[in-house]
């Protein structure tokens, strides 16, 4: 048996790059980065910063269109994926990538003056969703509306 799978704690980079196919399919790219520190033998703190660069697809996009912003924290599940180019001097290049199935907003929101937490899940199996269809697909739905109401 074999299993890809990635789950990441970090903060972007930058803000996302989005763009739309031909087909009308939305991507979006950003770097995360995750963070660890320890104490060296000096008794010095050292602390190490990982760079990912994460692809989200479809639904998973138009949401970090919307909210994923330079800073904000995010929990993120994955698959690593190794993708090779060649260069103008037709030399191979490689890039590895997180593609990203769940996202999960942390932390405060950036214009959230009380400072409240706000996590909110999207993609996955549908009780992570929060209201959000799976990323697979391609149309998102606000969370809250009268649809969702068991009564």
């Amino acid at each position: 048996m074999a299993v890809n799978k990635v789950i990441l704690v970090g903060n972007v980079g930058k803000d996302p790059e989005i763009r739309h196919l031909d087909s009308g399919v939305a991507v979006a790219n950003f770097p995360l980065a995750t963070s660890e520190s320890y104490i060296a033998k000096n008794g010095d703190k050292v602390e190490t910063t990982e760079w990912h660069n994460i692809v989200v697809w479809r639904g998973l996009a138009d949401v970090t269109e919307k909210y994923v912003t330079k800073g904000r924290q995010l929990y993120i599940e994955g698959k690593i994926r190794t993708r090779s180019w060649d260069d103008k001097e037709g030399n191979k290049r490689y890039t590895t990538e997180i593609v990203a199935d769940v996202l999960q907003l942390l932390g405060s929101r950036p214009d959230n003056q009380q400072g409240e937490n706000n996590s909110t899940s999207y993609g996955g199996n549908k009780t992570e969703s929060a209201g959000f269809k799976n990323a697979n697909e391609t149309e998102v739905e606000e969370p809250g509306g009268d649809d969702d109401l068991p009564f």
